[in-house]
């Protein structure tokens, strides 16, 4: 009697170091993509949600061709966003990534993920199975949610693309994580997406 989340960040975007703010697979993200799938072929899925942006999108078609029994449909909860700006207990070295980033747009965001946890870590009856591909921001807010910590841990908590995150709860109990930014399935020319390269 589980609910499970699978967390799930799109795979490598075309051009996404020039600063695209959304766009089509690179060829290794359609690799990414695929090895997810072939990850999840033995989870008896229920539901499939994606962001509607292109890059989570296209991520999900992929899915979908390898795993025929699923039907993955966009929701708008799962858009890139920025949940939160600076508060009194956030380290001062995170101040810079917020120069570009409006109140508007951190208001919508916050918004936007208290309907996100209301959605999606609601506890359903009996065992569930929920996979969900959106982006870095939107993950590391559900994992930080999931484990009850101050809001601006969010920043520490970054994703692969197409790595792997899973929590679980059981009936009574609260959310556990059961594994974090798994790429075990991703060969390490695949492991791309992170700030920072991974020592194996």
């Amino acid at each position: 009697m589980t609910h499970y989340v699978y967390l799930v960040r799109h795979g490598e975007q075309q051009d996404a170091e020039h600063g695209m703010p959304d766009g089509p697979l690179s060829a290794r993200g359609r690799r990414q993509a695929a090895l997810i799938a072939d990850r999840l072929s033995g989870v008896p899925l229920d539901t499939v949600w994606h962001s509607p942006l292109q890059r989570a999108a296209q991520t999900a078609e992929i899915v979908a061709e390898r795993l025929p029994a699923v039907s993955p449909q966009p929701h708008a909860l799962l858009f890139d966003c920025v949940p939160t700006g600076m508060t009194p207990d956030t380290p001062g070295v995170f101040e810079p990534f917020f120069g570009g980033i409006t109140e508007e747009q951190i208001e919508a965001g916050h918004a936007q993920m208290a309907d996100a946890v209301s959605e999606f870590l609601a506890r359903k009856p009996g065992d569930a199975h929920d996979l969900l591909i959106t982006h870095n921001f939107v993950i590391a807010w559900l994992v930080r949610e999931a484990l009850q910590m101050p809001e601006w841990r969010w920043m520490t908590f970054n994703q692969a693309n197409c790595g792997l995150t899973v929590l679980a709860q059981k009936p009574g109990r609260p959310w556990s994580l059961i594994t974090h930014n798994d790429v075990a399935h991703l060969p390490a020319e695949l492991r791309t997406g992170l700030p920072e390269a991974l020592p194996y």
